[in-house]
């Protein structure tokens, strides 16, 4: 799966994009948002934004999983596109 960071969450990641194989995390059942995004937030503990860790700013995102909006217990493909978005600001 490629994770692409957007604003905030790429400030505390410190990465625009980054390949992830979520082959594993699933626990021997299907891989859900929820288990990328732990597994995203306790892997990666040093970023800030804002004062912000990633798992932090996880909780005002928006997910989208090839192009469609996806909740925390939505099953994920091991392969795709997740992009994470904070709200945006500006008008």
């Amino acid at each position: 799966m490629t994770v692409h960071y957007f604003a905030a969450a790429k400030a505390a990641r410190g990465v625009e994009t980054e390949e992830l194989d979520i082959s594993d995390l699933g626990n021997g059942s299907p891989t859900t948002l929820a288990d990328v995004l732990a597994h995203l937030g306790s892997a990666h503990t040093e970023g800030r934004a804002s004062g912000k860790t990633l798992t932090e700013v996880f909780a005002r995102c928006t997910f989208l999983v090839d192009g469609t909006s996806s909740r925390r217990e939505d099953a994920v493909p091991s392969t795709g596109r997740l992009d994470i978005m904070p709200p945006f600001a500006g008008g």
